[in-house]
């Protein structure tokens, strides 16, 4: 039968995310999915399902579920404490929760987002042919509240755990490499060369839409109304206050600032493991 999962403690900011909604820029609808995409799939390889399977993104501060039959799971991303019924658990790895023991994944202790896979996945209905949860369009599931109850779906037959199960520890410095961007020609050549030498901080403003950072503001070279056009995922907007933000996996699909960058989708997921603070540097690569 099902497993049920009852949310004990939702934390911060706790989605239902898998692979996202490629293909639907056209509607307005952006992509979404893990921003940790290589920990999301590492988490599901541990369990034996498929990559894509969903699971549950955390922000910081974790969340806790309580099974109604034991199932296994695998908590990795960002290190952090894990219980169960009280008593410490593997991070990383897989764990048994029997069923009504409480899995509390606690706050992180480097990095931003944790992933709490399920054997069989996270069974919520899918939407335009993904379960993620998009919180610039709503579409998907509704972040995770208190009381809430998740089905899983059906294990796999167990499969060998790999050898190794090589986690990358959150940057420090996160180190990004850049593309020149369609709207380069926006900004002076003192900007251009600011902007991949100049550091800067992320900021505590940024969310799944977009990394903002802090740092030295770039001059427009352009006084002109750029029309709004298609943003793409890793863009590098200039917004009017000349601090770049990095479009993550909710941004829109439509902006009216310019680019002065693109950042290769390999190179995003240490940025959803950026804290806030984390020095920032843009590199040509």
């Amino acid at each position: 039968m099902t497993v049920k999962l009852t949310v004990v403690r939702a934390g911060a900011l706790t989605t239902v995310q898998d692979t996202g909604r490629p293909g639907h820029a056209h509607l307005g609808v952006p992509r979404s999915g893990a921003l940790d995409a290589p920990a999301m799939r590492l988490a599901n390889r541990l369990l034996g399902n498929d990559p894509a399977a969903a699971v549950l993104e955390t922000t910081v501060t974790g969340c806790a579920l309580r099974p109604d039959r034991a199932v296994t799971v695998v908590v990795g991303g960002a290190p952090c404490p894990v219980t169960v019924a009280g008593r410490p658990a593997a991070w990383g790895a897989p764990v048994r929760v029997p069923a009504g023991a409480v899995l509390d994944v606690g706050a992180v202790t480097a990095g931003v987002r944790s992933y709490l896979a399920v054997a069989g996945g996270v069974a919520v209905g899918p939407v335009l042919g993904s379960r993620a949860t998009d919180l610039l369009s709503g579409l998907g599931p509704a972040p995770l509240r208190d009381g809430d109850v998740l089905p899983a779906g059906t294990p796999a037959p167990p499969a060998p755990a790999p050898a190794t199960a090589p986690w990358p520890a959150p940057p420090a410095e996160l180190i990004l490499p850049v593309r020149p961007g369609p709207r380069a020609d926006w900004f002076t050549p003192a900007a251009l060369r600011a902007f991949t030498s100049a550091a800067y901080r992320v900021s505590p403003h940024s969310n799944r839409i977009g990394l903002r950072t802090e740092g030295p503001a770039l001059e427009w070279a352009s006084t002109g109304e750029l029309p709004s056009e298609g943003m793409v995922l890793g863009a590098v907007q200039i917004p009017p206050d000349g601090r770049p933000v990095l479009f993550l996996h909710d941004h829109p699909t439509t902006g009216g600032y310019p680019v002065i960058a693109v950042v290769p989708e390999p190179a995003l997921a240490a940025a959803a493991q950026a804290a806030v603070g984390t020095p920032v540097r843009f590199v040509p690569g």
